[in-house]
């Protein structure tokens, strides 16, 4: 019983074995052979105890032309080992996908290129077919630079580089622009290689900027500065070039390893700044075109590749702390006149206003020191009166010279802007563009006239106008002139230093102290009349030493003094 039970294990194991080993297990690629073809499907043998069906059309070019018989061997995927009908679920297409899928992945991890088919266009991309296995090629994948029409790279055969690949969920995503531009790398390598720095090459405007333009030198794309395309100021590349056009430029700079090259139109011309000092010396007066007007001043173009700038502060004579566009505009035709050549630093710096008549010159000839002028007042500050004159000319009135009597202060507060008002020319200084006025000196000076050969020592006569602590204040006769005595100039003697012995109108003898024109100062003394007196009288009668007292010397002094009846 025994050894019989044993024997039939062992012939259970070994036909499980065999069933094992001839059954195929579903999701598995296996070989099969052609055992008879009906109508369009072909049935094929895999081994198994049941057959399974396959459309001749999953088998491409072989399944359309006949060259499938019966007999051949052919390679299918088990999607099921039995169906419904008791079948074998068998396919082609699904086998080529699991092929194409085991190659793509060793041409993924070799990154290799691997050829394929845009067939189809689908949302953010197209699809690919990998020779059985579909893929995704994103829009942003398909060049190196947006196309908007597609349809002629459809339904070709090309290469692709497999960014990305997960077989669990079927996906495959490639790029046709990551060939193009490994293609192009080695391309500008290739052309890069070729080049020299000062080479002289044809090239096609590609692309036009604000600050230049690409030119293809045949593959590889040259930059060309605006500021390299003539020696003449170019406002934007457009103006000389146009996208098309085939140009001859000039290699000014090679980077081997960005690929970047600089390029050149200007200079394949002589550069007009190497004899600027002989063509333009100085005080030369030439014509030019304004070409560009700035804040602080305007370019000329003397000649083409030759501009010079005109300084705000050179446009005009009497425009300050204008715009340049109010004084010239672009294009318009001037003379101006060379003040400074620097050809090292490529500048040369140009006066308009010295081109035109110096109005400063021209005041100054018109109306000279003394002249009486009449005028706007054009502004008014802390400092004076800015009078408007003719040819926009401007003179300047000084606090100083308002009026003779009053502060300045206090005299700036009679005028106000617009008033017209009448001054004379004090000054014209030519260089520094000054025209000096006084409007007080339209009047002689009453100081002047009050003190009309007046000098220290003088004695003058005086009415008494006000009394206070200090001292008086008294009016010069023969005039408007106020002085004042103080207290202890009052008298020589100090019981008599007392201001309230005077009253208003009380005539008054004294003698000048001080006096000073250009502060329009006058100081008297009765003190120091006093004292001159006893001196002269001392000096003329004699001295007390003589045995004479001071009031016989006095005495005879005012008698000699006193007119006879």
């Amino acid at each position: 019983m025994t050894d019989t039970a044993v024997t039939m294990e062992d012939f259970e194991a070994l036909l499980f074995e065999s069933f094992e080993v001839n059954e195929p297990a579903e999701g598995n690629v296996v070989k099969g052979k052609i055992v008879a073809i009906e109508k369009d499907l072909a049935v094929i043998d895999v081994g198994l105890k049941t057959e399974g069906r396959v459309p001749l059309k999953e088998f491409g070019a072989a399944g359309r032309d006949g060259t499938l018989k019966v007999g051949s061997e052919v390679e299918v995927y088990v999607d099921r080992v039995e169906n419904a009908m008791g079948e074998a679920v068998l396919s082609r297409e699904k086998a080529r996908r699991e092929e194409s899928w085991v190659r793509l992945e060793e041409l993924f991890n070799a990154n290799t290129r691997v050829d394929g088919i845009i067939f189809n266009q689908v949302k953010g991309g197209f699809t690919v077919d990998l020779d059985g296995a579909t893929a995704f090629l994103p829009r942003s994948q398909v060049d190196i630079r947006p196309i908007r029409d597609i349809a002629p790279l459809m339904n070709i055969s090309q290469p692709f580089q497999i960014l990305k690949m997960d077989k669990r969920r079927g996906n495959i995503v490639v790029s046709r622009r990551a060939v193009l531009e490994e293609s192009r790398a080695e391309q500008r390598s290739e052309i890069v290689g070729k080049l020299e720095e000062g080479q002289v090459v044809d090239g096609v405007v590609k692309n036009i900027t604000d600050y230049g333009a690409f030119v293809d030198l045949g593959g590889i794309d040259g930059l060309l500065h605006v500021t390299d395309i003539a020696w003449r100021r170019v406002n934007h590349p457009s103006e000389v070039l146009t996208i098309g056009e085939t140009i001859k430029v000039q290699i000014i700079r090679v980077n081997m390893e960005t690929h970047r090259i600089s390029l050149g139109m200007k200079q394949l011309e002589a550069d007009p700044w190497e004899t600027i000092g002989q063509k333009y010396p100085l005080d030369s007066r030439f014509t030019g075109r304004i070409t560009n007007i700035t804040d602080y001043g305007a370019f000329v173009e003397l000649e083409p590749g030759i501009e010079g700038l005109i300084h705000v502060s050179e446009m005009s004579w009497t425009k300050k702390n204008v715009h340049p566009g109010k004084i010239v505009s672009t294009s318009q035709e001037v003379e101006v006149k060379v003040l400074e050549v620097d050809p090292e630093k490529r500048r040369i710096s140009l006066g308009l206003k010295q081109c035109l008549d110096n109005p400063w010159e021209a005041f100054a000839a018109r109306f000279p020191q003394g002249t009486e002028v009449e005028g706007e007042v054009k502004n008014k500050t802390e400092f004076g009166l800015f009078i408007g004159l003719e040819d926009d000319v401007d003179g300047m009135v000084h606090l100083s010279d308002l009026d003779w009597n009053r502060q300045g202060e206090e005299a700036l507060e009679d005028y106000n802007r617009g008033d017209m008002v009448k001054a004379v020319v004090l000054d014209v200084d030519i260089d520094k563009e000054r025209v000096s006025l006084g409007i007080k000196q339209l009047s002689n000076d009453p100081f002047t006239e009050a003190t009309d050969g007046m000098r220290k020592g003088s004695i003058v006569t005086t009415t008494v106008t006000q009394v206070n602590d200090g001292g008086i204040e008294v009016q010069i006769a023969d005039g408007d002139q106020i002085a004042f005595i103080k207290r202890n100039d009052l008298s020589r003697e100090r019981s008599e230093q007392r201001p309230e012995r005077f009253a208003v109108g009380d005539k008054v003898d004294a003698r000048v102290i001080q006096f000073d024109k250009k502060t329009r100062r006058i100081s008297l003394s009765i003190k120091a009349l006093e004292i001159a007196e006893e001196k002269e009288a001392v000096a003329q009668y004699g001295s007390t030493d003589s045995g004479a007292s001071l009031g016989d010397i006095l005495g005879a002094a005012l008698q000699q003094n006193t007119p006879n009846d």
